[in-house]
């Protein structure tokens, strides 16, 4: 049996050495590579919602008080399983822990492959985890349990112009006492992810568990009510990665009050904000995420990119992530994605505020409600793969991209071959060289 040092030695070596060093010392190719990782296939957990999305667009602006003639359609949904499917097209295996029901919501959500196959046990939500090989173990269902549902209704541009979400279920069903029967595989889990649909006990309880197994936590907001809950957890966070006004009520959290207040995008005249500036007007919130305990804030800004944010230096952050282990399952995105995106790092001093600024990548937009989800998705599965954070992000935010050129949360054709057929990489590779430094600068 591998061991834990061992484990540790094979992920930091890839961080660390040049890629020469590491493929010289660990015999990372793709004939080797099976064997080497053959010890280190656990899976990593996503922990969250499991939810049937209702898609409602106008093809006409809406007007209040009367319907509006439009498309509506049901989308699989959920922001952690939409992270956990997402991962699982880029060809990491994750371990979802959910609950759903036999409800209308249920029923719909259990439309077959083909209309001639008889209703059988699950739904269309378990039939894809099944058929991608995926446990379905931590996915509770009963009868008492009402599928979470949200519906909500887009603008023009694929924007949410305004939603109902009734997921009470994950709150309620998703306890401690279900999710400790699980405790064995979060502490052997390379990463726990964790969205804040949870009740607050089963956030702490299911932190906790990883932490004391030394396993990283990240956590995603969900929304800007439900990231107030970091407050109890954030001792535990190792990366957290919320949006702009998501950023601002978990630093209001954090603080205790109302300090900040979201910002506005734009000057007088229409004209966008610099990133400089963006980042200026973000920054005392990025430092209160930071100072109260997460290690890394991966903060998404929309058509303007990420922000990778820590306090300990970029090459420290890789030593938060060390335990990421990684697993045969990546072997293919490693492979790819590496041998065109260089593994060389920005060196960076310890105690300072060091700042990353990743573009997006320009895109006919058709839905953005999967685009923050697939972003965390890209990274994990890059990193889970053993790409390194900088290389990981860049995965992601090709990622986020392919999402939203597509009326679903998660693309349909995810799949390595078009990682391999450079298309998918090549984003990846463009928003890698183009990422630059913003902020490097002793902390006060």
């Amino acid at each position: 049996m591998e061991s834990g040092a061992w484990r540790r030695l094979n992920c930091i070596s890839r961080h660390f050495l040049t890629q020469n060093e590491a493929n010289e010392i660990l015999h990372l190719n793709c004939s080797s590579a099976p064997n080497i990782f053959r010890h280190v296939d656990s899976e990593p957990i996503v922990l969250g919602g499991m939810v049937m999305d209702i898609h409602a667009t106008s093809s006409i602006p809406a007007r209040p008080r009367t319907t509006t003639p439009g498309k509506v359609q049901y989308v699989k949904g959920g922001v952690a399983r939409n992270i956990a499917e997402c991962m699982s097209k880029l060809g990491t295996k994750p371990f979802m822990i959910s609950v759903i029901g036999y409800d209308m919501a249920g029923v719909l959500l259990s439309i077959l492959r083909t209309c001639f196959v008889t209703l059988k046990r699950g739904n269309l939500l378990l039939e894809y985890w099944e058929s991608s090989g995926l446990a379905t173990e931590g996915i509770q269902r009963r009868k008492d349990i009402g599928t979470p549902v949200v519906c909500n209704f887009f603008d023009a541009k694929g924007e949410v112009a305004a939603g109902v979400a009734s997921v009470e279920a994950i709150e309620l069903f998703l306890t401690q006492e279900w999710i400790q029967k699980f405790s064995r595989n979060i502490s052997s889990a390379p990463i726990l992810v964790v969205d804040a649909n949870l009740n607050p006990q089963s956030l702490e309880a299911s932190c906790q568990m990883a932490a004391d197994s030394g396993v990283p936590v990240w956590f995603e907001p969900v929304s800007i009510a439900k990231s107030k809950k970091v407050a109890s957890v954030v001792k535990y966070v190792t990366v957290a990665s919320p949006n702009e006004d998501e950023l601002i009520a978990m630093a209001n959290a954090l603080s205790y009050g109302d300090r900040f207040r979201p910002i506005q995008r734009e000057v007088n005249g229409g004209s966008k904000r610099s990133i400089q500036c963006l980042f200026q007007m973000l920054k005392p919130a990025i430092l209160v995420l930071l100072e109260k305990g997460v290690k890394i804030v991966v903060l998404t800004l929309g058509s303007e990119g990420v922000f990778l944010c820590s306090k300990d230096g970029y090459n420290s952050v890789q030593n938060h992530l060390e335990n990421i282990r990684t697993s045969s399952f990546g072997i293919e995105l490693y492979a790819t994605v590496n041998s065109r995106l260089p593994s060389d790092e920005i060196v960076s001093a310890v105690n300072r505020l060091h700042v990353l600024h990743f573009p997006s990548l320009v895109t006919s937009v058709v839905r953005l409600t999967g685009a923050g989800d697939c972003l965390v998705g890209g990274i994990l599965a890059s990193l889970c793969s053993g790409l390194n954070l900088r290389q990981s992000i860049a995965v992601g935010i090709a990622a986020a991209k392919a999402s939203v050129e597509v009326e679903s949360n998660v693309p349909t054709e995810y799949c390595l071959t078009k990682i391999a057929g450079f298309c998918f990489a090549d984003d990846a590779r463009l928003v890698y060289s183009s990422a630059k430094v913003v902020c490097d600068e002793p902390l006060v």
